[in-house]
């Protein structure tokens, strides 16, 4: 893959297991251009192809994480008529949308690095990820309003869940900037670190999943991730399910043992 190519993937220089998946396009805050929103999707199957994945982490090429859509992309559709847009953007967010749902649906856990300016579809994916880091100058903000636009990515799905409709909403509407603590505060972020420290940080949680039993960790993220959409009974019989399931592995003979002999665990 060439270095300059608008999205970036490569396996962890020292974790096996773990994969970065890079937006590369630093001189403009990355934000998502017609070659971006192409290679989106082709790129998180490419990802999920290799079995031996276990957490892949989303981060932004340079200083900042995502800053949305790219505005002077937008400015050359103009020309067309508004049917021919509306066209070419309903396919372009179809295309982006397949990502985000194999993302969800994926046992691959995400987890998303933050720095500088995480915006609008940038937003999305952030909080869309299993976790969630960011440096101590990471900001956030919705930005749809301010170009006429309303939010793609599954925002209104994951932020609703995360803070609540009013507060959903108040993001939303007034498209306010909210810096790394509130986010935290909000409950969007899982920590917040000096940025010095965020690749350190990242780099220890990847490596702690991909240490684990994958048949926990893509249980637990399944359980979770379907659980606001089912009754109490229904998540009871998921939960049987998948705790039996997991009993009958080797993974959890293999924890069993190593707790018993006072060891780390070695996984498969």
């Amino acid at each position: 893959m060439s270095a300059d190519a608008p999205i970036l993937i490569a396996p962890h220089a020292t974790i096996p297991g773990v994969v970065t998946f890079t937006m590369n396009r630093p001189g403009a805050l990355n934000s998502l251009n017609h070659a971006m929103s192409e290679a989106f999707t082709p790129s998180i199957q490419q990802v999920l192809a290799d079995p031996t994945t276990r957490v892949m982490i989303l981060q932004g090429a340079g200083d900042h994480f995502m800053a949305g859509g790219d505005i002077k992309g937008f400015g050359e559709t103009l020309a067309t008529p508004g049917a021919e847009r509306r066209k070419h953007y309903y396919e372009m967010i179809g295309k982006l949308h397949a990502g985000v749902e194999l993302i969800q649906r994926s046992d691959v856990i995400t987890i998303c690095k933050v720095r500088g300016a995480c915006a609008g579809i940038g937003l999305s994916f952030a909080i869309g990820c299993d976790l969630t880091v960011a440096s101590e100058d990471a900001y956030f903000t919705t930005a749809y309003k301010v170009i006429g636009l309303t939010p793609d990515g599954g925002q209104t799905f994951f932020l609703p869940r995360l803070v609540g409709v009013k507060k959903a909403m108040e993001m939303t509407l007034l498209s306010e900037r909210i810096n790394a603590q509130d986010a935290m505060q909000l409950g969007f972020l899982n920590r917040v670190v000096p940025g010095t420290d965020l690749d350190a940080v990242v780099d220890k949680m990847a490596a702690h999943i991909a240490r684990s039993s994958p048949d926990s960790m893509k249980g637990i993220k399944r359980l979770l991730n379907q659980s606001m959409q089912s009754s109490f009974s229904e998540q009871l019989h998921a939960e049987q399910e998948s705790f039996s399931s997991c009993a009958g592995t080797d993974n959890f003979a293999e924890g069993i043992r190593a707790f018993i002999e006072k060891r780390p665990p070695k996984f498969e």
